[in-house]
């Protein structure tokens, strides 16, 4: 075969790499967005659970959240630093917010000293959360992210 003698060019093998190029840049961004927009959702469910038991006055279970753990009750003086009747005079009616009737999860955030670096690993999550339409004051609630733990937040 002389170059005279070459077959025609064929561009479809091109637009194939370049399509397959073009799409797997897209669902690597795709996926690295669903990412970022959900990267703190366990903790904003599990405060979103808390405030929900809040909100159906079921202080135990409430307090059991906060904890992680379920059976608190069976070993109640392991939470003496902070203990159920604590909890109720924070999470009560007569508490900070009264009785709740509704709440609304605004958002969560690593401790803004965290944020300079992209990938700095910080020990727990700040979740914002609007409760009882109060939207001057709202909650700050700590989310421990090795044993999901709730806690006041230090920020």
């Amino acid at each position: 075969m002389s170059l005279f003698e070459a077959q025609p060019y064929d561009p479809a093998p091109a637009r194939r790499k370049r399509n397959r190029i073009f799409a797997l840049v897209a669902a690597i961004f795709v996926i690295v967005l669903l990412w970022w927009i959900f990267r703190f959702w366990p903790e904003e469910r599990l405060v979103d659970h808390f405030f929900d038991a809040l909100q159906q006055q079921n202080y135990e279970q409430a307090y059991g959240i906060w904890m992680h753990d379920p059976g608190w009750k069976q070993h109640a003086q392991k939470y003496s630093s902070y203990t159920y009747n604590d909890f109720v005079k924070d999470w009560g009616p007569s508490g900070e917010w009264g009785i709740i009737k509704s709440h609304r999860i605004d958002g969560a955030a690593v401790p803004s000293g965290y944020s300079g670096t992209p990938f700095a690993t910080a020990s727990g999550v700040v979740v914002v959360v609007t409760v009882n339409e109060r939207v001057a004051d709202k909650a700050h609630i700590w989310v421990q992210k090795d044993d999901k733990t709730l806690g006041f937040s230090p920020y």
